[in-house]
């Protein structure tokens, strides 16, 4: 039997990596202020990178900045697992929402997730000056009310 670990880290830029290999982020220098508020990883075994997830701020609102889940482990449940450790996370700090940039809205649909227009989000979408942007990427700006 796999055994897996969930537990915070620091390790912010071993999991862009990680976003980026899984496409579902840009290799690129982002170009909007962030204040990361905590950052969560899944490992298998020996520390093998298997989930992670980025909670950030901006503009005084709480965004997932970045979450991915190595191909052969989706459908495994630990995509939610995450995000519901991200809520849990949120509602402890008082946050009333969180925003994303979903690259695979259907995934956050099921958890709640709305469709918004991207001007009423905070300034947190840098995909448009992505040269992949509307070309091969079609993202979707999302917000989820929490209650």
């Amino acid at each position: 039997m796999m055994k897996f670990t969930m537990r915070s880290t620091d390790e912010y830029e071993r999991l862009v990596r990680f976003f980026v290999e899984n496409q579902l982020e840009f290799d690129g220098d982002e170009e909007v202020d962030t204040d990361i508020v905590k950052c969560w990883k899944i490992t298998q075994g020996d520390d093998y990178l298997v989930a992670g997830c980025v909670l950030a701020k901006r503009e005084e609102e709480y965004i997932i900045d970045g979450i991915a889940v190595d191909k052969v482990m989706r459908k495994t449940g630990m995509g939610k697992i995450l995000v519901d450790k991200v809520i849990s996370e949120v509602k402890k700090l008082g946050g009333e929402r969180i925003y994303l940039v979903a690259r695979a809205p259907g995934f956050f649909r099921k958890l709640g997730f709305e469709a918004i227009d991207p001007s009423e989000a905070p300034n947190f979408f840098e995909c448009k000056q992505c040269p992949q942007y509307q070309v091969s990427c079609h993202p979707e700006v999302m917000k989820l009310e929490i209650e």
